[in-house]
């Protein structure tokens, strides 16, 4: 190909000067009547094409091949139904045209699903293919998808049409559970309000359309079902049963012929707070470690305290007039019948049977234990006496029973093999200091009945006894120098820790039962850890989002402890099962952002498709031909998409020669500008006869 060409041998601002000089030369000449006007400006044209330098510019120039670029969408929603045949007819007959077509290449970008929940980033695969080529060479990109995207704003500007073949068909619904309101903690006892909904899509069969079956599982548990309203907004009020994290399970019953089931189920995971922890402490006679106890349970402000103490005990005379010793009477029916159950923990502190309260308030104590609540017992010298508390009805529940027997020496506090792998106790031997734990000097004889000993004292014997009582739990502790842990002496020890524990198993805290299995996720990698005080589990079952189920081996990391991880596959709702022990946890949300809308649709990308010239095909109708359009013109119809040839090209060598050689031009330019010269001398000045 041979263009002319100009490269000024002066700036081009002088150039134009001397143009414009020139030009005013002439036009004086003319306005002056020399004869001689048109040879002078013919001479100021030809020094002036000198100045200016034209060339004759021959390129060799190799056709390049136009470019399609083919998106398919294999995301997680174009994996339902008949979506990806549809995918793989549309694109082997998208090859067979591009293929017939002179001098035009294909390139085919694979989408699969985004990183967490972004969902579908399918203007952002199409741009990152438009960037990988030559943008003179795109002819046009076809996107093979369902329409639903999550990245429009990242749409890039295409020189050439745009065009999409829909999957999905004309029939196609789909039914799917919205969670709109659902707080990330609760206050455990008081009502909260979580919103669901559940909406229909696309062309919902007439006879199921109106109402839906809905379950609720509470961690895990066996679930219950109702039947609501399809469209409208369901208020569901919930008080937690527990404290720490409570796993609320949504399922939509599935309808034959949906779409998909991936977003007919939702997991809320809800954190139990308790406002105040609400304790009665009972102490018999003022000891030492009464102060401690005291002490410690008001210091934590999320403690609620009530202290019922026996400052003078019946048998005590000394001679005080009565009327000085009056107090106001204590509620003691109010604390231990009427209000009972509104306590989270009771605590005998050294208390013994000396008439004060009725054999009635300790049979309301019992009662209160199995309908679920919480008894601590701190035995001292007394627990072995005929007063004991082991004596009463508090006798029947308690797992261990009296001796009669008080050891009056020095020994360190040592966990059981049982107690290094209950959470109430393991660990705690972590934090001792070199020796072992500081002494105690009285340890309380008894033999252990039932429950499980996590500490012990002299001679191997039990000290801390956990067991389960019906619905409620109960505690011995047969020693009253826990005190001394708690003042530092001989070291110390873990009293506060220890305490805290105790107390939040008693009240059922989920981080401290004994036998428990939990999932937590790091983003998509689950740690699966399993705690039992018993021999070592099985497998567990996973249950991942789409049924296929998975068996992990759990080893040791420690006494009681068994942990593995898993890299999970896919965002969604992952069931895990090991015995009798189950849980749930959504990774991500339990219906990610791809199965938001499940029906294929033109409408997201109508906005992104439009300005380029594109058009939209349904896979279901037929795969359209492919024809090429000139630049500008529509390039879709109906069963036909079209492409714009681009024309690039690849220059291989370049030639530059002068129009004339230097020499003519001033040959030329003097040649004329002498013939005016000659002329107007010769004829001089034409006058006007008088």
């Amino acid at each position: 190909m041979t263009n002319l060409i100009f490269d000024p041998l002066i700036p081009l601002a002088a150039l134009y000067t001397l143009a414009g000089f020139a030009l005013a030369i002439t036009a004086y000449a003319l306005w002056r009547g020399l004869s001689g006007w048109a040879l002078r400006g013919l001479g100021s044209i030809a020094l002036l094409a000198a100045l200016a330098n034209p060339a004759f510019q021959r390129e060799d120039r190799e056709p390049l091949s136009d470019i399609v670029i083919a998106v398919v969408d294999e995301s997680a929603s174009q994996r339902i139904g008949t979506r990806p045949d549809q995918s793989a007819t549309a694109l082997a007959r998208v090859q067979a045209e591009i293929a017939a077509l002179p001098n035009t290449e294909l390139r085919i970008l694979r989408l699969g699903d985004g990183d967490g929940d972004t969902g579908t980033q399918l203007m952002t695969a199409l741009a990152e293919g438009i960037a990988e080529e030559p943008r003179a060479r795109i002819a046009g990109a076809i996107l093979i998808t369902d329409g639903q995207a999550h990245d429009l704003p990242l749409a890039p500007d295409l020189p050439a049409p745009l065009h999409v073949l829909l999957t999905g068909q004309s029939t196609d619904w789909d039914r799917r559970l919205i969670i709109k309101n659902a707080p990330a903690f609760a206050i455990l006892g008081e009502s909260i309000t979580l919103t669901l909904r559940i909406d229909d899509q696309g062309a919902v069969p007439a006879d199921i359309a109106g109402s839906a079956s809905i379950s609720i599982a509470v961690d895990g548990g066996d679930p219950q079902s109702y039947r609501v309203p399809v469209g409208e907004d369901l208020e569901l009020p919930v008080t937690l049963p527990h404290g720490g994290m409570n796993v609320l399970q949504f399922q939509v019953d599935v309808t034959p012929g949906e779409l998909t089931d991936r977003n007919n189920a939702a997991v809320v995971q809800i954190n139990g707070v308790r406002d105040r922890l609400r304790v009665l402490l009972v102490s018999g006679e003022p000891h030492t470690g009464e102060r401690v106890w005291r002490n410690l349970l008001k210091s934590d402000p999320s403690v609620d305290l009530v202290h019922f103490t026996i400052l003078r005990p019946p048998e005590k005379q000394d001679g005080i007039p009565v009327s000085e010793l009056s107090l106001i009477a204590f509620p003691t029916r109010e604390l231990f019948v009427e209000k009972i159950d509104e306590f989270d923990l009771i605590i005998f502190d050294r208390y013994r049977l000396r008439g004060i309260l009725p054999t009635a308030y300790f049979d309301s104590v019992r009662d209160y234990v199995k309908r679920g609540g919480t008894v601590l017992i701190a035995a001292g010298p007394e627990f072995g006496s005929a007063d004991s508390l082991w004596r009463s009805s508090l006798g029947e529940i308690m797992p261990v029973t009296a001796t009669s027997r008080v050891f009056e020496q020095g020994f360190r506090p040592e966990l059981t093999d049982l107690g290094r792998r209950h959470p109430v106790t393991q660990g705690l031997e972590a934090s001792a200091p070199e020796g072992g734990w500081g002494q105690w000097f009285r340890q309380i004889g008894i033999t252990q009945t039932s429950g499980q000993a996590v500490m012990s004292g002299i001679d191997g014997s039990p000290l801390l006894v956990l067991d389960r009582v019906d619905e409620g739990r109960i505690a011995v502790l047969a020693s009253d120098h826990m005190w001394l842990w708690g003042r530092g002496y001989d070291g110390g020890g873990p009293q506060l820790e220890l305490l805290r524990r105790l107390a939040h198993w008693m009240m059922k805290e989920p981080e401290l039962e004994e036998e428990a299995l939990v999932a937590t996720a790091t983003g998509q990698r689950l740690t699966i850890t399993r705690r039992t005080i018993g021999d070592a589990p099985g497998p567990v079952t996973i249950t991942a989002p789409n049924g296929t189920t998975t068996e992990l081996i759990l080893p040791e990391t420690g006494p009681g402890r068994y942990m593995a991880q898993y890299d999970a596959p896919e965002m969604g709702l992952y069931k895990f099962t090991q015995g009798d022990l189950s849980t749930v946890m959504a990774l991500g949300p339990s219906a990610p952002r791809e199965f938001e809308e499940t029906i294929a649709s033109e409408d997201p990308l109508t906005p992104i498709v439009a300005p380029m010239r594109g058009g939209f095909q349904t896979i279901a109708d037929g795969t359209p031909d492919i024809r090429t359009v000139g630049q500008g013109r529509v390039a879709s119809g109906r069963g036909w998409i079209g492409i714009t040839p681009r024309g690039a090209y690849l220059t291989q060598d370049i030639r530059v020669s002068p129009l004339l050689p230097a020499w003519v031009w001033l040959l030329l330019s003097v040649a004329l500008i002498l013939a005016a010269w000659l002329i107007e001398g010769r004829r001089g000045r034409k006058t006007t006869p008088v």
